[in-house]
């Protein structure tokens, strides 16, 4: 009798609710030293994450010489990713790390902020490539196509709709919060068939197929020019302007290279998995998988930003204080 209560109580100290004993789910079983280090690496990334973004929100929205086209999608780009890091990847360390106890209301919130934030980051890095597409491809259109104006609408569209396709995914989650979970203490959610195909296709499929098709138009672009210059130049300067061409070749190369490639490698482990899996959400490997492509917010402004001269001398103007100057709104960035 003695080793049974003993048991019973060994139990009841291993559960979030030790007062529903039939009902609570489980503690997480990482020992704490190994807690205390993937949250400490988890969360240096999310502090990386929100500071490098708002970095990028800071410089375009203050010097006015940055207001452009191009830089409004990278500061819409910057928003959704700085929201990533300042809101999920905390939340995402929480619901891994410890029981859920912040109830049925705030999962369903997260969830429809996971959806929208993640959505809304995947359709802007569409939205810049376009605009690069644009610049290099059809340069004398690129004014009257790429407006300010215009661009701020497809801004605000590409917002909507990654609100609306929140909805059409939380909305059972919405209406009857903690209805996926198999035990009090925990954040599941479980995506029916359709609503996952639904997902692959519109957050996955359609938009790699655009980047990947646009930036293959834009490498070859890209490399026509450079032959058609190197084409022009005199004998003279034939063996340099060769060697410097194959250089910008292999730069422009290597740059729409390691756009492609970052973002599948941050987002094809879970949308494969996915295919195996429709109820990835609720199996140990959810975690691991939304961080990996969590993390692609992070290099989203290594990648769009910090290869911009612009961006390095904001930087230095705002770590400086010296954006707290008057006048430093028209202050030469470019």
């Amino acid at each position: 009798a003695s080793l049974t209560s003993q048991m019973e109580i060994q139990d009841r100290t291993d559960l979030c609710f030790p007062h529903l004993l039939n009902s609570s789910c489980r503690k997480p079983t990482l020992h704490w030293s190994e807690a205390v280090l993937l949250n400490s690496v988890l969360l240096f990334i999310s502090l990386i994450t929100v500071v490098l973004n708002l970095l990028i929100i800071i410089s375009v929205s203050h010097f006015r010489q940055l207001h452009t086209p191009t830089n409004i999608l990278l500061v819409s780009l910057g928003v959704s990713d700085f929201f990533v890091g300042l809101l999920l990847m905390p939340f995402e360390i929480y619901r891994f790390t410890f029981c859920w106890f912040l109830g049925d209301a705030m999962c369903a919130l997260f969830w429809f902020l996971m959806c929208n934030l993640i959505s809304a980051s995947i359709w802007n890095i569409v939205l810049v490539s376009v605009d690069r597409y644009i610049a290099i491809c059809y340069p004398l259109d690129y004014s009257r196509k790429m407006s300010l104006t215009r661009v701020k609408y497809c801004v605000c569209l590409c917002w909507f709709c990654a609100s609306s396709c929140s909805l059409f995914y939380s909305n059972d989650v919405m209406v009857q919060p903690g209805r996926s979970k198999s035990c009090i203490g925990e954040c599941k959610f479980i995506i029916s068939y359709i609503l996952g195909t639904f997902d692959l296709i519109f957050n996955f499929i359609l938009p790699v197929t655009t980047i990947i098709v646009l930036y293959l138009r834009v490498f070859v672009v890209a490399v026509s020019q450079a032959r058609a210059m190197r084409s022009h130049i005199t004998v003279a300067s034939f063996h340099s302007a060769t060697s410097g061409t194959k250089r910008s070749e292999l730069k422009a190369a290597r740059t729409l290279g390691v756009l492609v490639v970052v973002y599948l490698m941050c987002y094809c482990p879970y949308y494969c998995y996915s295919l195996l899996d429709v109820n990835l959400t609720s199996t140990s490997y959810s975690s691991v998988l939304f961080f990996l492509f969590y993390s692609n917010s992070c290099l989203n402004p290594v990648i769009y930003a910090l290869f911009y001269p612009w961006f390095r001398k904001a930087v230095k103007v705002i770590v400086t204080l010296q954006i707290l100057q008057p006048g430093s709104r028209e202050a030469n960035i470019l």
